[in-house]
């Protein structure tokens, strides 16, 4: 029989993480949204220190192989769901290795993922991020137009890259490094891309912009230029050779799928807190409901009754029972695969993503921006301000 409880030592830890989000996050959560471009280094030096030896998302120990396989991977599914439920501006400003750490991680050699990935065990805090998108290349990541010529010992990097998250913090504000995936030969279309680690501060990265976001502010979205930008020959990730297939096109996708948990995992946690606050109307509707989860079908019958004149509020109703049903269980499919990825032993996350198949549903995200715009309709504040309810929904919608 599958077990789907979570272990003592995973309970235990989404119950810390759980404080964080509330003790530390949420105070602070509209005040760093409303005050973007300044960091709450106080939030962020206390959590580069808890994930130094003890990486958000560990149970605390290292479990000997006669006590049970791992949870690694189920821990880093719990924690992502509890500090994106704290706030997912300050979730993703959290100093780590990053988007930059997972390419390293996906396509990167035993060495490499030590030089670079290990400045993330002490010292001072630190970002990593990837560069990818271009000012005319976005979801068509083959399209690259940044370049990469060989130079003797050196790799010259020319080009524009825009939307890096936590590009600020890890090309300037940190001794963090900077994935940037530039084509050797355009010639060769998606064979041609690769991918090279420019550490912080190197001559030739500039850092051009810092994007005013309507939602996240609390995390960095950055425009990066690059002008003849020169790093090592070792610096590049995988081999240089431009082989007959699309390597190193699919080393961009493998780093996209190792994040792609977080999306149903933060949407979930989004919506939980949402919903509660956008109807403060229907306070007696939701008596029945203690405020964790999403509402129950009663609830959402209560709430649908109470709110039949309303039709703005009704599509909230329609739109909240719809994403009851699924992404609850979206969630439960990654907790099962993460525990079963565990026990095998494996620390790749690509597995967990390969394994959804609600990933490609349009009926779920078409679920999502239907409750997106209805919430956006319906939530306001006489008094002038911005009500939280609104604030999350532009925040994360």
């Amino acid at each position: 029989m599958i077990d789907f409880e979570l272990s003592d030592g995973v309970q235990t830890m989404r119950q810390m993480v759980h404080a964080v989000a509330e003790q530390m996050m949420r105070p602070i959560a509209r005040e760093y949204d409303e005050r973007e471009h300044e960091k709450p280094w106080d939030f962020l030096n206390t959590m580069w220190q808890v994930s130094n030896g003890h990486p958000i998302g560990g149970t605390g120990e290292k479990k000997k192989e006669k006590d049970g396989p791992s949870e690694r991977n189920l821990g880093m599914c719990v924690s992502i769901e509890e500090l994106s439920w704290g706030d997912a501006g300050l979730y993703l400003s959290i100093p780590n290795s990053g988007l930059g750490g997972a390419a390293v991680a996906a396509a990167g050699t035993a060495e490499q993922k030590e030089r670079f990935l290990s400045r993330f065990s002490g010292g001072k805090p630190k970002w990593a991020a990837m560069a990818i998108t271009e000012p005319g290349c976005g979801s068509d990541s083959s399209a690259i137009q940044a370049t990469a010529v060989r130079d003797g010992d050196h790799w010259v990097l020319n080009g524009t890259k825009i939307f890096c998250t936590s590009g600020l913090m890890a090309a300037e504000k940190s001794e963090g490094f900077v994935v940037v995936w530039a084509t050797v030969d355009r010639s060769a279309g998606r064979a041609g891309i690769k991918a090279f680690v420019v550490d912080a501060g190197t001559p030739g990265m500039y850092v051009t912009k810092v994007e005013n976001k309507l939602g996240i502010r609390a995390s960095d979205t950055a425009t990066l230029v690059f002008e003849d930008c020169r790093v090592p020959l070792n610096n590049i990730l995988g081999s240089p050779e431009v082989p007959k297939t699309s390597e190193g096109f699919k080393g961009v996708m493998a780093t996209f799928d190792a994040t792609r948990p977080i999306a149903i995992l933060l949407s979930r946690a989004v919506y939980d807190p949402t919903i509660a606050n956008a109807l403060p109307q229907t306070s007696a509707a939701m008596e029945n409901w203690n405020g964790t989860g999403i509402p129950d079908d009663a609830t959402f019958a209560a709430l649908a009754a109470d709110l039949k004149t309303n039709q703005q509020a009704g599509k909230i109703a329609e739109f909240a029972k719809s994403l009851n049903a699924r992404l609850p269980g979206a969630r439960s499919q990654i907790l099962k695969t993460a525990r079963a990825l565990d026990k095998e032993g494996v620390t790749d996350v690509v597995p967990i993503v390969k394994s959804i198949p609600l990933w490609t549903s349009p009926e779920t995200w078409a679920t999502i921006e239907r409750g997106r715009h209805a919430l956006t309709a319906i939530v306001s504040d006489t008094s002038g301000r911005e009500s939280e309810a609104k604030r999350v929904v532009r925040v994360c919608g």
